[in-house]
């Protein structure tokens, strides 16, 4: 049994962070190779956890936007220390770090898993919408002649049609996002202008796409079609917002199959964004 008084919470260093990505990976979650490097760039001050000496037992992010949105991601309790209640009071001391790193009255986001959700609701957190999960094999397909793969000279507009969906402006996030390795970024545009853009990029087992952000169904399907093209007879997930209808039928429609979900939380305001326009999720780590 481990004492709970002797536990030390640390800001994790770069090596931290990639120690809890593995666990992510061992439980399941699939991430990326290259994600927790992304995620470093975006917020080196925003990984925090418990330490029994030397040992990293338990961790998780408390990651600002620029102290104007915070996310809770990544929050895991290595399985030998579990049940002692260290994940509880590891969870409460994370939330009110997070409230310190940020601008008065701004609201903190994350992604509960279902068991979790009656324990995040009674820290002040409210079930803004589903999250699920889905599966479909990557084939060889014709999209759009309007997708493009996008370019650094997309960034400005990408960043801006982003804000419309995220919320809030990542600068950072983005640019590393982008540029991940092992990924495709590709945008729909017409005369110059940016109607909708996706990232697929190489995970644990197969692709998994986020963002998918587009103005319409039409969009959406065409870059869902440019995405499952770049990874051919590979398995492609893609995490749904379930109030948005349209990507509850492109699902269907591709015949993908749900694998689980988990519920889009948050504490304060929800942040004023075009839910229609959100057909997948960037991550459940980061938001």
């Amino acid at each position: 049994m481990t004492s709970l008084e002797k536990l030390k919470l640390k800001k994790l260093d770069k090596n931290g962070l990639k120690t809890l990505v593995d666990w992510a990976r061992n439980e399941g979650w699939n991430p990326g190779k290259h994600d927790f490097e992304v995620f470093w760039e975006t917020d080196p001050d925003g990984f925090y956890g418990f330490y029994s000496g030397d040992e990293l037992i338990a961790g998780g992010a408390v990651v600002s936007y620029n102290g104007e949105f915070g996310f809770m991601g990544l929050f895991i309790v290595h399985p030998e220390f579990r049940g002692q209640g260290i994940g509880r009071k590891l969870w409460y001391l994370r939330r009110d770090l997070l409230l310190e790193r940020l601008k008065d009255g701004a609201a903190i986001g994350m992604d509960g898993v279902v068991d979790m959700q009656p324990f995040y609701e009674k820290g002040g957190f409210n079930i803004a919408f589903r999250d699920e999960r889905y599966e479909c094999m990557g084939q060889a397909t014709s999209f759009s002649d309007s997708i493009s793969r996008i370019e650094s000279g997309d960034f400005e507009k990408i960043m801006n049609y982003d804000l419309t969906c995220f919320g809030y402006k990542r600068e950072t996030f983005l640019k590393h996002w982008l540029a991940l390795s092992d990924s495709n970024a590709f945008k729909f545009s017409k005369m110059g202008e940016v109607y909708g853009y996706a990232v697929i990029r190489k995970v644990n087992s197969g692709f998994k796409i986020g963002p998918l952000f587009a103005d319409n169904d039409e969009v959406a399907e065409e870059l869902y079609k440019a995405c499952l093209n770049s990874a051919v007879e590979m398995p492609v997930y893609l995490d749904i917002p379930v109030i948005n209808k349209g990507a509850v039928e492109l699902v269907k429609k591709y015949q993908a199959k749900y694998v689980f979900e988990c519920a889009r939380m948050y504490y304060g305001e929800q942040p004023d964004v075009d839910i229609n326009k959100v057909y997948g999720i960037t991550t459940f780590e980061l938001g």
